[in-house]
């Protein structure tokens, strides 16, 4: 419903803000059309009958005294099949539809629905008539894609008696059901929720299963919950954008939302096309058949961009409604707050630290709590989970600015970006020495049980060592390797097999662009169990040089370029080599 207020006009235009009068009635974020061109905007301040307006699309032409419609309900967005494969901007219009309607830039004051409205799905019920149900209860399912079925809910304000249920194909538009207590609500395949208010949940669960990327330095060293939150901070050219892809590709997650907020034009075409190409590779099939994009790019409308955070994560809650993990992708929240910088700033509002709002923290606090694993609104006590991981622009690769410290506060896992690890082309350039995961201690159960006992054990060896190694290399600046006494160089020649044989993947080769966490830790006790070996034999006289040159020492790259059918022999081929290798060296030097 909209009404026309025929005293609401514009009196001040700055920028994306714009300040109205004559909205009495008005309620805070109200969605309202503003001038000839039906501009779409949100109602951000209200003072008696005026209003401070921030509106999403471009103000150029927009002139004071222009006319403004109160559509009378907040920001909220279609929820239902179809989101699946589509790729929308900030507040929710379908990018492809809006391309084919008015070219390649988009024409101000087009709203297009986000779901296609013709479009008949097969709706097959799991309830029959005459059943009772209750808020977030699934009545029927949607084959939405060949890889996942979209379940029908009951809206978390209804319960009562299923007095209708029909099976057939329906658009997202027709009923399916009705259901009767003091009133009867009629239930469709699609339904409308409010952005900025997060979907309930029954209660939240404890962080006690590991979202598997199959990325080594991050499964193993830094390890992120199902349902927790991380952030990834870098500056330009450390590889955020191929980290988020590859964690989109291979997370242990069944639906994907990858959100490009304010990132440059250039960056955000590259994911547009390589997205659909992707195929998945559990399934086999296109990748985006269980992803939805969300782009934003750098030069489109501040406000809008301020909005494209929540479209995506509304989106995601919906999925995780249905008993879905969902793992979420947000390529930069910098620039988000950058959006909220510029439109504080137009509203006069005191600034805090650089500029941004005093409100920064709480913002994203709000956002990243919307994440976890959940125990849903239904019977049958539905899991769910979702993933949050923001990508963070420090500029210069200030990890001491607002954004970057703000997020840290409210994220568990920091996967820190070094540009000097990706000039030396070492990938994924996450910094071990920086990087930390507040999750290890809750997972540890988990990897015990499904992996070792010794697991912890290993991965702590392996951070000392590297931690160990960067110590010497200061002293090896100052005096030379040469000059280090052979129990250090065995230390140093361990880490570097770490370093190139282990953390260093490559996301372009078919292998190694993804690793189990069972040849992880194959490939883990092997280096570690080499670099013991040789700190024995250095201690009964042997050189490092000696047990650098063996052949065992040069079968152990091999492990990340081997199939996982193939690993187990080269496993079993090195452990036999090192333990003939190094009983040889013994021999020698006690003859």
């Amino acid at each position: 419903m909209t009404t026309v207020l025929t005293d609401a006009i514009v009196t001040r235009i700055s920028g994306p803000v714009v300040a109205a009068k004559g909205l009495e009635g008005a309620r805070m974020f109200d969605v309202v059309r503003i001038g000839e061109m039906g501009l779409v905007g949100e109602i951000i301040r209200l003072e008696g009958n005026t209003a401070q307006i921030q509106v999403y699309e471009d103000t150029t032409g927009l002139k004071p005294g222009e006319k403004i419609v109160n559509t009378n309900r907040p920001l909220s967005m279609q929820l239902g099949p179809g989101l699946l494969t589509s790729i929308y901007d900030g507040i929710q219009r379908p990018l492809d539809i809006l391309r084919e309607e008015s070219g390649d830039f988009i024409s101000r004051g087009k709203m297009i629905p986000a779901l296609d409205q013709k479009k008949k799905w097969d709706f097959i019920p799991v309830k029959k008539k005459g059943e009772q149900v209750v808020p977030g209860e699934i009545i029927g399912e949607v084959q939405e894609t060949p890889l996942i079925k979209h379940k029908i809910m009951i809206p978390h304000n209804v319960s009562g008696e299923l007095v209708d249920i029909s099976e057939g194909q329906f658009t997202v538009n027709d009923n399916v059901a009705s259901v009767k207590n003091s009133k009867t609500t009629d239930i469709g395949l699609s339904s409308w929720w409010t952005v900025r208010t997060p979907r309930p949940v029954l209660r939240k669960l404890p962080p006690e299963e590991p979202l598997i990327t199959g990325q080594r330095v991050i499964d193993t060293f830094f390890p992120m919950a199902k349902g927790g939150t991380g952030a990834i901070p870098g500056p330009f050219g450390s590889g955020k954008t191929v980290i988020q892809q590859q964690l989109a590709k291979w997370a242990d997650s069944e639906i994907i939302v990858y959100i490009g907020c304010g990132e440059r034009g250039n960056e955000m075409c590259d994911v547009l096309t390589s997205f659909p190409k992707l195929i998945d590779p559990k399934s086999k099939r296109p990748l985006m058949e269980r992803t939805i994009l969300v782009a934003n790019t750098s030069n489109m409308p501040v406000a809008a961009r301020e909005a494209s955070i929540y479209t995506g994560i509304t989106m995601g809650e919906y999925y995780r409604d249905m008993g879905y993990g969902v793992a979420l992708m947000a390529d930069s929240t910098s620039r988000w707050a950058e959006a909220l910088r510029e439109i504080s700033g137009r509203l006069e509002e005191m600034p805090g630290e650089e500029g941004y709002p005093a409100y920064l923290g709480r913002r994203l606090a709000e956002f990243y709590e919307r994440s976890g694993k959940s125990i849903l609104i239904s019977p049958e006590e539905r899991q769910g989970s979702l993933s949050l991981i923001g990508a963070v622009s420090p500029p210069g690769g200030d990890f001491s600015e607002p954004v970057s410290q703000n997020t840290l506060r409210v994220t568990r896992v920091f996967w820190a970006l070094d540009a000097n690890l990706a000039n030396r082309r070492h990938f994924p350039a996450i910094n071990w020495l920086t990087s930390y995961s507040l999750y290890v201690d809750d997972l540890a159960d988990w990897y015990k049980s499904n992996i070792s006992k010794d697991w912890i054990d290993l991965r702590k060896e392996a951070l000392e060592l590297l931690q160990k190694e960067s110590e010497l290399q200061e002293i090896v600046q100052l005096v030379g390797y040469d000059a280090l006494p052979e129990p250090e160089k065995g230390v140093l020649d361990t880490a570097r097999s770490i370093r190139e044989d282990y953390l260093q993947q490559s996301a372009f080769d078919e292998v190694d662009t993804y690793t189990s966490i069972q040849k992880q830790y194959k490939m883990l006790q092997i280096i570690l169990e080499f670099g013991r070996l040789e700190a024995d034999a250095i201690k009964k006289g042997i050189t490092a040089a000696n047990a650098s040159s063996l052949t065992s020492r040069g079968m152990i790259p091999k492990m990340k370029w081997t199939k996982e059918d193939q690993l187990e022999q080269l496993v079993n081929d090195i452990k036999s080599k090192m333990k003939q290798e190094f009983d040889n060296l013994s021999k020698e030097i006690s003859n």
